[in-house]
């Protein structure tokens, strides 16, 4: 019966932990910034930790090169926070053969772009409707598309991570 107390209240605090408000700003636009920071970081640290060599690594014939994923999350941010930012010309990945440096440069200046985008969002300005080629979406729904799609490629990362026996970032301890 103890054991089952202990539980209990571990289960109550653990509960209210929890529903605790994250710290910084409150509101839709601080809670896609947070998401944002957090795949960012995530992104960055599984690129940085694949050593170069298997960047060319292909699980299976018919599956991206992990250079290709990279690269992929490049294009679609440049594409997606350009759009957020108002920009006609949106930059362009390296070439999936490239140095790892070299991919790792542009996975960083599609961050940056993102990082004028998702700074740029406020509370007031999330329902702003922006086009997006023949359609428009709202300033809140290309910033969760984009961290969305960045968890998206992010988990293929840690797969391939994983392939070469190594830990993803948010498995390390």
């Amino acid at each position: 019966m103890r054991g089952m107390s202990l539980m209990c209240a571990a289960v109550l605090v653990s509960g209210v932990a929890m529903a605790q408000a994250p710290a910084g700003p409150a509101g839709p636009a601080a809670e896609v910034q947070r998401s944002y920071a957090s795949q960012k970081t995530n992104i960055l640290k599984a690129a940085d930790k694949m050593p170069e060599a298997n960047y060319a690594l292909v699980p299976m014939p018919e599956v991206r090169t992990f250079a290709r994923v990279v690269n992929h999350i490049t294009e679609a941010q440049f594409r997606s926070c350009g759009v957020s930012n108002g920009n006609k010309e949106f930059g362009k990945p390296p070439a999936d053969t490239a140095d790892k440096a070299t991919i790792i440069a542009a996975l960083n200046a599609s961050f940056a772009e993102c990082d004028k985008a998702f700074a740029a969002l406020t509370d007031a300005n999330i329902g702003e409707m922006i086009s997006l080629g023949q359609a428009k979406r709202s300033r809140i729904g290309l910033a969760w598309g984009t961290v969305s799609h960045d968890n998206e490629q992010y988990a293929t990362l840690s797969l391939y991570l994983r392939l070469k026996g190594l830990a993803p970032p948010t498995s390390e301890k």
